[in-house]
């Protein structure tokens, strides 16, 4: 049983926007890009946006996709997802996306990127934030949610580059498939 656990690939979520700015889709780009260099499976929720250019840069580095869509039409991916996983769920698909996952980076996105990183955070998945809800849920100056993630047991991680939310994401993961 360990044998197969140590070949097993790290699957890493990247959740962020379905209209990112452009620098959001450029770190997309390159999270996905840099999943695919690790050896890494990208897990996302195989749309279009940020995930689309995650799931390019993955492609593009030799690495695999997999995409947990909300509805039924396996059509409806983007075309660089390998797996495509048809949910049926609607944006309840996010809590599929993060519990495949092993870690979880965000770059940038709105509210149903902060429901995976509420998700996440919920059931012990290392969380990364790499711009976007950083500020908001970080922040000195929102000390209150500051507390509040600190009470409930689980703090996001911080980083300020796409190759700095992959270090972390795979330090936290390596132990077990150092």
């Amino acid at each position: 049983m360990s044998e197969a656990v140590a070949k097993r690939q790290p699957c890493i979520a990247l959740c962020g926007a379905g209209d990112p700015t452009p620098a959001e889709r450029e770190q997309a780009a390159a999270v996905g890009r840099l999943i695919g260099e690790r050896g890494g499976v990208l897990v996302c929720g195989g749309l279009g946006g940020a995930m689309a250019a995650a799931c390019e840069g993955a492609k593009r580095a030799g690495g695999v996709t997999m995409g947990v869509i909300p509805g039924l039409d396996r059509t409806s991916a983007n075309p660089w997802v390998d797996h495509v996983i048809c949910t049926g769920l609607g944006q309840a698909r996010n809590a599929v996306v993060v519990a495949t996952a092993e870690a979880v980076i965000a770059v940038g996105g709105g509210w149903g990127t902060l429901s995976e990183i509420a998700l996440a955070l919920r059931i012990g998945r290392p969380t990364i934030l790499l711009g976007g809800w950083a500020t908001p849920l970080t922040d000195p100056a929102t000390r209150d949610t500051v507390a509040d993630l600190a009470r409930l047991g689980s703090r996001p991680h911080l980083a300020e580059t796409p190759e700095d939310a992959i270090s972390i994401a795979f330090d936290l993961i390596d132990t077990e498939f150092g």
